[in-house]
Formats: C-alpha cells, sequence, structure tokens
C-alpha cells in the first residue's frame, strides 16, 4: 500500500463509526473504565409527580459544583443527594411560566459572571423539558440545555433531485455551514436543519427553517416535504466543536425528504450557510467517510441512504447495528417516546 493509500485508509470512516461520533454515551453493557468514569461524574436530574421521581437530565460534576456556589436567591432550592447521585431543581414555583423563569434567572446570572462558555452562544430560543405525563416542566434557552442535559429536539431535511445519470439517479442538496458559526464551524450539513422551540410543531418547524436557511417557499416545503420518521441517540460535545467538552445531549429529530425540481436551487439567507452544492450519492460518500459531516447529520444522511436503497444488507454487514443506534431509547419522558401522552410524532406525520 502506497503511503497516499495508507493515509486515506485511516481517514475513511465505516458508517457505524460515524454513528458512534453521534451515539456517544455508553450503553448499559459497556463497563469499560472510560464509561465507568463517565457515569461516575453524572448527577441525575429529577422531577417528582404523585407517583414518586424520574429522571429529566443529566448534569455533569462541575455544573453541580458551580451549583453549589450559586447564592440561593439566585438558584432558589435545591434537593441534592450525593448518595444516589440526583438533584432537583426548580420545584418550588409552581407554574410552568414561574419555573422558567427561575431556570432564566440562574442561566443569566452564570452568562452575566462568564461560568460556562458554552453560554457565550446565548441565541434567546427557549427549548421545552418534558414530563412524563404529557406537560411541559420549563423552557431552557438553547445554549444552556447542555448544562442539565435535558432531551432536545429538532428537525433535519434532506433535499434531493432525480438526476437519470448519477449514482443511483439522484443528487443531494449539501450545505457548508459558515466559518464563523458558533458550533461545528465549515462543516457539511443537511439540507435544512434546526432546533425545536417551546409549543413549535416539527412540520412547521421544518418549513421555517427551509425559508430562513435556504430560501425555500413555504408553498414548495408544505407541498412536498414528507416526514420520514425520527431519530434518536446521545451525543457528548467535544471542545473544538460546540466550545465545552464533556455536556450530555439526549436528541431526538424529526426527519424529512424533500424531492425537489431541478430548476430550484437552494440559496444561503440567514448567513448560518456558506454555499450549497449539489453532489451526486458518490460525493456524499467521499465526504461522510472523510469525516467532513457535522456527526448528526451524518447518522441522517445514513437514514437517508437506507430509505432509498443505497446501503442494503447486500452491501454493508453491520446494517442491524447502524439502525439500532440511530434508534436508542432515551432515558428521559417527552414526545420521542411512543408512550408520552400527548405525543406529537402522529401530529408530524399528518401534517406532512
Amino acid at each position: 500500500m502506497t503511503q497516499i493509500a495508507s493515509v486515506l485508509s485511516i481517514m475513511s470512516k465505516s458508517y457505524l463509526e460515524l454513528i458512534a461520533e453521534t451515539d456517544q454515551f455508553p450503553y448499559d453493557d459497556d463497563q469499560s473504565p472510560e464509561a465507568t468514569a463517565l457515569r461516575n461524574g453524572l448527577y441525575k436530574l429529577v422531577w417528582e409527580d404523585e407517583d414518586g421521581q424520574y429522571a429529566i437530565g443529566y448534569i455533569r460534576d462541575w455544573v453541580i459544583d458551580e451549583l453549589s456556589r450559586t447564592p440561593h436567591d439566585i438558584r432558589g432550592d435545591m434537593r441534592l443527594n450525593t448518595s444516589d447521585r440526583t438533584v432537583m431543581l426548580f420545584y418550588t414555583p409552581k407554574t410552568e411560566e414561574e419555573r422558567t423563569l427561575a431556570v432564566s434567572a440562574l442561566t443569566g446570572y452564570w452568562r452575566e459572571k462568564g461560568i460556562f462558555k458554552t453560554l457565550k452562544g446565548w441565541r434567546n430560543e427557549l427549548w421545552p423539558v418534558y414530563d412524563r405525563k404529557g406537560g411541559l416542566i420549563f423552557s431552557v434557552e438553547r445554549a444552556a440545555m447542555g448544562l442539565f442535559g435535558t432531551a432536545r429536539y429538532g428537525v433535519h431535511m434532506v433535499a434531493y433531485v432525480e438526476h437519470p445519470t448519477a449514482p443511483y439517479g439522484i443528487k443531494i442538496w449539501v450545505p457548508k455551514r459558515a466559518a464563523d458559526k458558533s458550533t461545528f464551524p465549515g462543516m457539511l450539513d443537511n439540507t435544512v436543519a434546526g432546533g425545536l422551540m417551546t409549543g413549535e410543531d416539527p412540520f412547521e418547524c421544518i418549513i421555517r427553517e427551509a425559508d430562513e436557511e435556504a430560501s425555500l417557499p413555504d408553498a414548495l416545503v408544505r407541498g412536498s416535504a414528507e416526514w420520514v420518521g425520527n431519530v434518536t441517540y446521545i451525543y457528548i460535545t467535544e471542545a473544538k466543536q460546540v466550545g465545552e467538552d464533556g455536556y450530555i445531549y439526549p436528541e431526538c429529530q424529526w426527519v424529512y425528504d424533500l424531492k425537489l425540481p431541478a430548476d430550484v436551487v437552494p440559496l444561503p439567507k440567514d448567513g448560518e450557510v456558506e454555499e450549497f452544492r449539489l453532489c451526486d450519492v458518490d460525493e456524499v460518500k467521499r465526504d461522510l467517510r472523510a469525516g467532513k459531516y457535522k456527526p448528526n447529520c451524518a447518522l441522517v444522511l445514513i437514514g437517508f441512504f437506507i430509505r432509498h436503497g443505497i446501503l442494503t444488507e447486500a452491501n454493508e454487514p453491520q446494517l442491524a447495528a447502524i439502525q439500532a443506534r440511530m434508534h436508542r431509547e432515551l432515558p428521559f419522558p417527552g414526545p420521542h417516546r411512543k408512550d408520552w401522552p400527548g405525543s406529537v410524532t402522529n401530529q408530524a406525520a399528518k401534517a406532512t
């Protein structure tokens, strides 16, 4: 093997390795020293109802330390149990609105004091935290979600065009993230993606993001976008891409496919995308294996390959493991769970 071929071989990642870069949190059967150390550095954020306590998030040790140092009049009441490594916060206010204000007071104080780097990415977007009975406990500033390790929700859409002479008969619209993005700058992405704010319907979110990020008309997306299911995984942040290491991101993404007419060209609009390129499947495969895609976007694209018969049992021996890790069970309540009262999954399907 030549030196160049050897380097290319090292750089080339398998599809399962790409999934593992997104679904990073250890599974229960992983008893490695690294997994044990991670678990030993976590507290469970818990909530309580008449049936008892249950977990809603993962909080790292260093956040617990900062909570303990924060003045009570800012932090509010806290039940910290060091023996079973649980913590309960924001339970004194009686309404969701009051609890959201309490969360804002705490995270705003930390931001003002410059305590956590992640808060430099403050977006003025509120994201939801749910209870197990279909209700909203409180909302958290998007940039602060990782401090509490609660479930995060978003939407991703892959736009493609039919192209008879291209491999597999299609080409995919691929954006490059702006170089000044606070997270994953300059990496490749899905055509459209964004986070679900409190109270936002997934389908309406993808329509909004399609306009803001790609200049795609409302009527076109509303009439043609197809909801193809959800993906779930648990990511662990890396400083080089997010600003700080080690925060736990349990995530669920509503995924959409959009077949575009050949004469429709996505265009950057809100500054988050540098450019769009129309890539054939072989180009996308090459860039995936080279690690050029934002990790969860790689996961969504692999799902696209499976749906469209590009990745099959015949050419991917690890297909079953890939599919399992794209749909892992998240340990907290919310609309990602089929048994969650008030789940919006079926509503998203009907909307399309």
